[in-house]
Order: C-alpha cells, then structure tokens, then sequence
C-alpha cells in the first residue's frame, strides 16, 4: 500500500481579491503552520477603497447622528452596512475589522493568516507577485491522520467492510502496528493486476506514516 495525505484535512489558501503581495512569513515547503499565524501580507488598491468608503460611511452617520430621520438616516445606515459586509465578503479578519473602528485609518498591507494549522505541501507566494482572487497560493495538510491505500485481491475485497479495523506495517518500524480502519473501497478495478484499491484512515502520532 501507499501511504497519502487524508484529503479531507487539506487546507488552500486564496485571497479574494487580487493584489500584490508583499512580505511572505511562510516560504518553504512542509514548514508547519499554526492556526491563525500570518502566511504574507498583500496590498489590494480594491480593498483600500473598500475600507475608505466604510469609514466614510462611518464618518457621515456620526456628522448626521442628530439629523437621523426618514429615509437620509436608513441609507446612511446602509451605505455603512453594505461596506462592512463586503469587507467581510473578502475575508477580512475580524481583528482588521477592529483595528478599523477603532482606529479610523485604512491599512494597506492587509495580513493573511492561515486558515488551519499543519505542513505547506505547495506553496505559490512570492514578494512583489500579482496574485489574483482565484490563484491558489498555499495547500496545507493535516497529517495528524492520513491514508494508506491497499491494493486488495479483486477475489478477496469481498470480505472486507468499510468499518473494519485494519492494521498496517512499515519496514522502518519493525515490530511496530499502526491500527485505523477501513474507509472506503473505491469501485475500480486494475485491468492489469486484478486488484481494488482499499483506502483506509490511520492516526499519525509523530508523523511516523
């Protein structure tokens, strides 16, 4: 079998909004990555002006605060709605949110973090890129569990069960079981060595896997 990364704990990075990068913290492949630690920062001229007609919103609901009747005080209340919901839209952070009301000026260089902790397996960020909204810039995996694909006997793959308990070996441990379970029995068969591939699911304490 073949040991591979638990596709379903990958984490992508993209921005959406396109700018240009500018300073990159995480530069290397399978560097570990926490939660919420900064990857790079990027400067998006869509973005400032998103951020610049907030605070202007902002600005006119404070100057019209005494004035806020009918219909001049809803659109008021909108205009600041809509742009705060738009920032959201673009996955502004909710610290850069903050930093804005409190401190009333824009950011350019807007801070990426990442969105879950585990290794760079591709990374695409460079200083000075243009990076637009659908670039994918890093994958990063959760190897905390990954899994082994096992070619099976087409004759045998009869008795095994998604659920079943399985057990696997590696020749750099020796004496040493790894115990997970059967995930799922992918419906193809190999034309040439008769065999089904069997993925199983597997904790990896100390990335042994």
């Amino acid at each position: 079998g073949n040991v591979e990364a638990n596709e379903r704990q990958l984490a992508y990075v993209q921005t959406r909004f396109p700018g240009w990068i500018q300073k990159v913290f995480a530069n290397a492949s399978y560097q570990y990555v926490r939660k919420g630690q900064p990857l790079f920062t990027i400067y998006s001229q869509q973005l400032v002006s998103t951020e610049q007609e907030y605070l202007l919103a902002k600005q006119n609901q404070q100057t019209f605060a005494n004035d806020g009747h009918g219909m001049a005080a809803k659109e008021r209340d909108w205009l600041l709605q809509a742009s705060a919901d738009r920032l959201r839209q673009f996955g502004v952070p909710a610290s850069e949110l903050a930093r804005l009301e409190r401190t009333g000026t824009v950011q350019h260089d807007i801070t990426i973090e990442s969105p879950a902790s585990g290794y760079i397996t591709e990374f695409n960020a460079l200083p000075n890129q243009y990076a637009q909204a659908e670039t994918k810039l890093y994958t990063i995996a959760d190897l905390s569990s990954v899994w082994v694909d096992a070619n099976v006997f087409q004759t045998d793959v009869g008795q095994l069960r998604p659920g079943t308990p399985a057990t696997v070996t590696v020749d750099a441990y020796p004496g040493r079981e790894f115990c997970g379970r059967i995930d799922q029995i992918l419906p193809q068969v190999d034309p040439a060595t008769r065999t089904v591939r069997v993925r199983s699911v597997f904790s990896n304490p100390g990335l042994a896997l």
